[in-house]
């Protein structure tokens, strides 16, 4: 079995206070990894530091809003003048709206934070993901991906939206990315792959008001916790079993076929120009 092991390594975590992003983060850090933790709310991403190093772990707060572009590129800029070398990047942050709302960049939200987040500070982190290899790049998608398909006349749902779809949308989008991505990593020592990790109990779409909150709080007893969403993640950032392995889909700790036109190479490199274009990068 090759030879992987967290210690000494370090990783950056996208919506790492809440959720399951919070329990990836405590789980890398007990492996032995160096956490970053990226939060809105530097006072929750403290707290979060906080419970690591009182553990005897190693963890540092970057703030950023990955709802915003500049924010997206300060917090790289951040990252890449510490001078610190990035062996595991976990894009983890997901939001979801049941109306349309835009960005302060103009871009429907949905679509801008979970999936030209993911792309952006992927492709600003990418060099130092190379120079630090073997490292490893996990994109948190879901089987929620099924419901939505990539109309590029409609990305941004401005003829159309219906959450359900625009949310399936940004996760497809998630699946064929990562497998653009791994074609053009293959060869590097970067791998990357994506995930399904479960219905999960989180507070996810909880900013849409008391319905909202109210549904979750009736699913919740039915829902996988924050714990069990959270271990494929941490298997595809820490176990040696997969690290020969790119450009895949896992659910369950196993990889999965996710849906057919999330495999077409045509719409993931055409999505991969549109994206270049609506981040600049």
């Amino acid at each position: 079995m090759p030879d992987w092991t967290l210690n000494g390594k370090t990783s950056l975590i996208t919506g790492a206070t809440a959720g399951i992003g919070r329990v990836t983060a405590l789980e890398l850090a007990r492996l032995g990894a160096k956490v970053f933790l990226v939060a809105r709310d530097p006072a929750r991403g403290e707290g979060l530091a906080r419970e690591i190093r009182e553990a005897g772990g190693a963890a540092e707060v970057l703030v950023a809003d990955l709802a915003s572009q500049r924010s997206i590129r300060d917090l790289a800029a951040g990252f890449l003048a510490r001078d610190e070398p990035l062996h595991v990047l976990v894009n983890n942050a997901g939001v979801f709206e049941l109306s349309r709302k835009v960005t302060v960049d103009g871009i429907e939200n949905v679509f801008a934070v979970n999936h030209l987040a993911y792309f952006l500070l992927t492709l600003l982190l990418l060099d130092r993901l190379r120079a630090s290899a073997p490292a490893r790049i996990v994109n948190v998608a879901s089987d929620a991906h099924r419901w939505g398909t990539i109309d590029f006349d409609d990305l941004e749902g401005e003829r159309s939206y219906r959450s359900m779809r625009i949310y399936g949308r940004s996760k497809l989008a998630n699946i064929l990315f990562t497998y653009e991505l791994a074609r053009r990593l293959e060869g590097t020592g970067v791998t990357v792959n994506c995930l399904h990790p479960g219905g999960v109990a989180t507070s996810l779409g909880s900013q849409n008001g008391r319905v909202a909150r109210a549904l979750i709080a009736l699913l919740r007893p039915f829902m996988r916790t924050p714990s069990d969403g959270a271990k494929t993640s941490v298997h595809l950032a820490s176990s040696p079993e997969v690290t020969n392995v790119s450009g895949k889909y896992f659910a369950d700790c196993r990889e999965r076929r996710s849906s057919r036109e999330s495999n077409d190479p045509e719409i993931a490199r055409r999505l991969w120009e549109t994206s270049a274009r609506m981040t600049g990068a």
